[in-house]
């Protein structure tokens, strides 16, 4: 009771252990207080500490330090095996525990927030999307978790100029299937008027045309959240953030993201995860399989003759897969450059060439240097793994960073 959720979440697990064995244990992710009680027979410990001197006994040693010459250059190939998907755990026992423990950090995190700030509503933008998907399963469930009606949570989908009628649908059918409070709200009309006042034509589609429709909708959801005297739920993940897709003060900015610490290629698989094993029926599965299947866009540019997306994220920034491998190496492990291309190159072998990771590589560096200003005021959102991007958390990184050694590094390869 009373921890903070601002960016990370605490279990609250509690253990009493005798050498070795546990003996009583509480269940995690409580929203009371809660007490576990056993006994410990402090004479069978004493009497193992007894009997056990081996250690004690040891004699103290001082290492032995063994010199032997190093060559600058030696060809050889790894002989471990790289795992071109870092933060997805690779046995299903550890997948649907860690998968498990995600939501429950999600869940518990957002009920938190929700109960101290007393919400009487979630408002969360619906895109037909995978982030706004997972940011809808967890507002869900917390409704669940808090025993409170799912109508609480207000989904609203606000199609504009690049919307299709798949993300369209699939934003209805979902809202619907879970039982929520839906909203539609057309941005067009709004960015027209917009575009008007700035004096900008609107068949010119460059970033003022994007970010236009992007903070159209935030001002809908916070204004829509003041009106329900509710909180608006964040969508973007933590790749997102790490390559600064986000426009600021746009989708960047909500009162609690819920999916600020996952990277995209572990939201895919929540998002499986929760149509395996969710429990929810046949045709929000089938909606849940179809938004994985849909490629990531922001949808911000007109669709094609066809209706169909003509903006692929990872057309323009590049594969998510390659960025999550390069923000594992970069954050979690501290690797330079070379060593983490040459690490893609094993751990991608056949799937991407030389060039190619060399050139989203660079496009890494770029951009995470480039775009910390965004993760510089970063909304609140927990914690879910070893890596984080909260400037309140883990990473201290200044708005003006440069990242000139870093890419001399990655020219002469």
């Amino acid at each position: 009771m009373g921890e903070s959720t601002q960016d990370m979440v605490f279990s609250g697990h509690s253990l009493i252990c005798e050498n070795g064995s546990i003996l009583n244990e509480s269940k995690r992710f409580l929203l009371e207080n809660g007490l576990i009680i056993s006994d410990i027979d402090t004479e069978l410990l004493v009497n193992d500490r007894r009997k056990n001197t081996s250690y004690s006994d040891l004699p103290t040693q001082e290492p032995e330090i063994i010199v032997f010459p190093m060559y600058d250059r030696v060809k050889t190939s790894l002989k471990r095996y790289i795992c071109p998907h870092p933060f997805i755990p690779r046995n299903d026992e550890a997948l649907n525990s860690r998968c498990s423990d995600i939501i429950n950090i999600q869940v518990t995190g957002l009920a938190k927030r929700v109960m101290h700030t007393n919400a009487k509503s979630l408002i969360i933008g619906i895109s037909g999307g995978l982030d706004s998907t997972l940011a809808l399963l967890v507002a869900v469930k917390t409704c669940d978790y808090l025993n409170i009606d799912r109508k609480t949570v207000f989904g609203v989908t606000m199609p504009g100029f690049g919307t299709t009628d798949r993300t369209y649908n699939n934003a209805l059918f979902l809202m619907k299937a879970l039982g929520i409070t839906t909203k539609e709200i057309n941005i067009r009309e709004a960015a027209m008027l917009h575009f008007k006042s700035i004096g900008h034509d609107p068949e010119v589609h460059d970033v003022t045309y994007e970010n236009t429709q992007a903070r159209e909708r935030t001002q809908v959801l916070m204004d829509l959240a003041n009106k329900e005297n509710g909180l608006v739920i964040g969508t973007g993940d933590l790749s997102e953030l790490a390559l600064g897709w986000a426009t600021y003060n746009g989708d960047h900015m909500s009162m609690y993201g819920v999916n600020s610490g996952v990277p995209k290629t572990l939201v895919r698989v929540l998002v499986k995860w929760v149509a395996d094993y969710g429990n929810l029926d046949e045709k929000a599965n089938d909606v849940l399989f179809d938004v994985l299947d849909t490629p990531v866009s922001p949808e911000l540019l007109p669709p094609d003759s066809n209706n169909k997306i003509n903006q692929k994220t990872e057309e323009i920034v590049g594969p998510y897969e390659l960025h999550d491998f390069f923000l594992y190496y970069v954050v979690r492990c501290g690797f330079e450059p070379k060593k983490i291309y040459y690490l893609a190159l094993n751990a991608f072998d056949n799937i991407y060439d030389d060039k190619t990771i060399l050139k989203w590589l660079k496009n890494f560096y770029r951009r995470f240097f480039s775009q910390q200003f965004k993760r510089s005021c970063l909304p609140d959102g927990p914690k879910v793994g070893t890596i984080n991007l909260s400037p309140r958390g883990d990473w201290r990184m200044p708005s003006d960073a440069v990242n000139t050694v870093w890419m001399k590094e990655l020219e002469d390869l």
